[in-house]
């Protein structure tokens, strides 16, 4: 009786019309939709911490970076050459409704990145039932490691690239005659994009996985092209670091390179699976 309660789902499913996938993907995007309102919300109500704490933690010369970036540099030269003293720069709002609405679109990307487990929970609740039972086996453990992939990229863009990023850009200088006076949404801008666009480079491994288990990529085409795959990863690393000092762009080039090796490694496993 309860194989054929299970065929007899499985037939319902694959006989799902056209609107019925319209009326279950609605419903996916509105608890979504849902999810990221409630986190928003939440972060919104919280301003303090959303942004004294973390948003402009990296313009207090005691972030977590320069701290480590100063005991380091204590460390190997001796001397505190690389310790950040002050920051080079002042954040202003220059409109009427100027904070107010940074305060809304913060609270909105705050919603996104917590409630980013539940999207894909619920994007991979949409995609389930189309997939045969070889397919669903390949997607296993999907939403934990997907959004563990994700927030590594965050808090890497964020205590990394970020504030190295803002420091350079902020303390330079064509001439002392001209102050830096950041407009604060420029700043948001500039941070947010930053770390979400590193939280969506390093879903890297993950998309070498699926790619290879539909066997469109491997292992040896990885390795054939490797020396291309540097050249694109320099210009990313250099999208990605908006500042142009060379320190900034090799922090971002070491662990991009290293997703790429570790993806040539989750091929491999892929392809020995298959056999």
């Amino acid at each position: 009786m309860a194989i054929d309660q299970e065929n007899s789902e499985i037939h319902e499913e694959k006989e799902m019309s056209f609107f019925d996938h319209i009326d279950a993907l609605r419903g996916h995007l509105f608890r979504s939709a849902l999810a990221i309102i409630i986190f928003g919300v939440t972060a919104f109500v919280n301003k303090h911490i959303l942004f004294d704490v973390i948003i402009f933690g990296p313009t207090h010369v005691d972030f977590w970076t320069y701290r480590m970036f100063c005991k380091l540099s204590l460390l190997l030269a001796g001397n505190d050459e690389y310790c950040i003293k002050e920051m080079g720069f002042t954040l202003k709002n220059i409109t009427m409704s100027g904070q107010f609405t940074q305060h809304i679109f913060v609270a909105f990307i705050s919603g996104i990145v917590l409630a980013f487990p539940y999207i894909i929970w619920e994007v991979w609740r949409f995609i389930k039932p189309a997939l045969n039972a070889n397919e669903k086996g390949y997607a296993k453990g999907i939403v934990f490691f997907v959004s563990l992939l994700f927030f590594i990229g965050v808090l890497f863009g964020y205590f990394l690239l970020s504030p190295l990023s803002i420091n350079f850009l902020g303390s330079y200088r064509v001439s002392d005659a001209v102050s830096n006076e950041v407009n604060i949404e420029s700043y948001i801008s500039f941070i947010s994009t930053l770390t979400l666009a590193t939280g969506l480079v390093f879903e890297l491994p993950m998309l070498v996985y699926f790619l290879t288990k539909l066997g469109i990529i491997g292992s040896k085409w990885m390795k054939k092209n490797r020396k291309y795959a540097v050249i694109i990863i320099l210009l990313l690393a250099g999208i990605l670091t908006p500042s142009p000092d060379m320190a900034s762009q090799i922090m971002m080039f070491i662990p991009l390179y290293g997703l790429f090796e570790i993806s040539i490694f989750v091929a491999k496993s892929v392809e020995k699976n298959k056999i």
